[in-house]
């Protein structure tokens, strides 16, 4: 299409980035502000796209498409829907404050870690514009090889053991999803996304459902989350938990529930337990957990839970509801995870029983922490009570026990917020806050600011996604087949090319 240079451009920029910052004379000053500069022109790119693109479109929009592998009609093709413009803006969004944050810290080895950054970014973005299934996994790896290394290299204590164990996790997920796309894509004679069509393979379907758990993660396949969020530096938590989990939930809506329609009803049942179960179980842990970090990370476990039962529930409420979590977690997770680094850099510790008291002189930190945490504990008006409330009425479609499931949920979201937050500003001061920890710097509210600001306009307009994520006509071509819900994913059917 005429705008497919733009989708192009969103990947070929942070990469080509990474590689300036990795070879140009660079002095460690100007390394940061570099990266910095180019993820910020990345935002700029992004914008472009939102305004070029047709929401009254129900099609794959800024395509581009070359041949790869001819013989294996393997091709670089990558595009857009409604869906996936809004999963890229949270990608861009939240990498540039990250690299902010990571800037205003002053990461050792500057030109590496920075590098990285950015290639990650590329990588991400890649994962959710690709249209072929060989080139989606090339970008899925891709992503992987530098969270190792910023986990590995540039995490706290505890970082050797949770790179370990978040490498046999992923590696054992994506090898399923390889054979998985090697069958598929042989069986339908292209690894196209688009011109492939349907398959009815229950085995197939596991495999992409497996490497997809593992790396949202789902459960109870989160052996690896505690640790690997607990070690790893705050911004590159936030990019785990609030974007690289969001590309597993993609997965699932774009190739696990879109092409596998048949293993998608037959086992919906079991798929909706394991998510409520992770939703339930996430929730107590997060309620339970003794760190700021401990509430954020299992937190994000029971997120994943919910997202998962909007996604399979396979109905225009439970789609939209799913997609604009996507974004509200991405960005509330971000936010939480800066919030704690900034916690820790003046306390030097994230433990509850340590803390307390930081809203006395403090006005700045306790605003965004009252406010973060006030919209991810869904009050009424908040854009996470509009993600959460469309995901329980699409999922109450498929059976009330799953609504109620969800709605308690939501109380137990609401009371391990409010313990963070008491135990953070509002109980008397521990040991390790002293008059000597200072509020959030102007530099920190520069990267938070916006965060929080684009929670508060999709709060005033959470329409701007739920209507405009998967065409126009959407919402009518689901209405239409109302009655036969349980054949899954129409909404696919009608609106996506198969």
């Amino acid at each position: 299409m005429a705008h497919g240079w733009l989708t192009t451009a969103l990947i070929v920029l942070p990469l080509a980035g990474a590689i300036a910052v990795w070879i140009l004379p660079l002095q460690p000053g100007q390394v940061g502000a570099t990266a910095l500069l180019i993820a910020l022109a990345e935002v700029g790119l992004w914008i472009e796209s939102l305004t070029r693109f047709d929401f009254s479109h129900r099609g794959l929009q800024a395509a581009q498409r070359h041949s790869w592998f001819s013989d294996l009609h393997v091709s670089y093709h990558v595009g857009l829907y409604g869906f996936s413009l809004w999963l890229v803006g949270l990608t861009v969004v939240v990498l540039a404050a990250s690299i902010g944050y990571a800037v205003w810290i002053g990461r050792e080895r500057p030109r590496a870690y920075f590098g990285l950054m950015l290639f990650l970014l590329g990588a991400i973005v890649g994962v959710f514009v690709a249209q072929d299934l060989l080139l989606f996994y090339v970008f899925w790896e891709a992503m992987l090889i530098p969270l190792y290394v910023l986990v590995g290299v540039w995490g706290g204590p505890g970082r050797v053991g949770a790179t370990l164990k978040f490498v046999i996790y992923t590696m054992a997920g994506s090898l399923l999803m390889l054979a998985a796309i090697v069958v598929f894509g042989l069986s339908q004679g292209t690894f196209d996304l688009v011109d492939s069509s349907a398959s009815g393979s229950t085995w197939l379907f596991l495999g992409f459902m497996a490497a997809f758990a593992v790396k949202a993660p789902l459960f109870p396949f989160h052996g690896w989350l505690p640790d690997a969020y607990r070690a790893s530096s705050p911004e590159v938590a936030g990019v785990l938990s609030g974007v690289v989990s969001k590309a597993a939930a993609y997965g699932l809506l774009r190739i696990a529930i879109a092409k596998f329609p048949g293993p998608t009803h037959d086992l919906r049942t079991p798929i909706l337990v394991l998510a409520a179960v992770g939703l339930v179980y996430g929730s107590l842990l997060a309620f339970r957990a003794a760190d700021v970090r401990g509430v954020i990370a299992y937190s994000s476990l029971a997120q994943l839970g919910l997202i998962t039962l909007g996604l399979f529930a396979t109905n225009d409420l439970g789609l939209n509801g799913a997609v604009l979590q996507m974004v509200n977690h991405g960005l509330i997770s971000a936010t939480l995870f800066m919030l704690a680094g900034s916690i820790e850099r003046r306390t030097t510790t994230g433990e509850f029983a340590l803390l307390g008291g930081m809203a006395k002189g403090r006005p700045a930190l306790a605003t965004m922490l009252m406010a973060t945490g006030v919209i991810a504990l869904a009050v009424p008006g908040s854009t996470a009570f509009a993600g959460e409330f469309a995901i329980l009425a699409g999922v109450l479609r498929q059976g009330w026990v799953w609504a109620a499931i969800g709605a308690g949920a939501m109380v137990l979201a609401a009371m391990y917020m409010l313990r963070l937050i008491s135990a953070v500003l509002h109980q008397q001061r521990g040991s390790a806050v002293t008059d000597a920890a200072l509020d959030l710097r102007p530099a920190e509210l520069g990267i938070l600011v916006p965060l929080v600001a684009c929670l508060l306009a999709l709060s005033a307009w959470p329409a701007a996604i739920t209507d405009r994520a998967f065409g126009g006509r959407a919402r009518a071509a689901v209405s239409r087949l109302a009655g036969i819900e349980s054949i899954p994913v129409r909404i696919y059917v009608n609106n996506l090319p198969r």
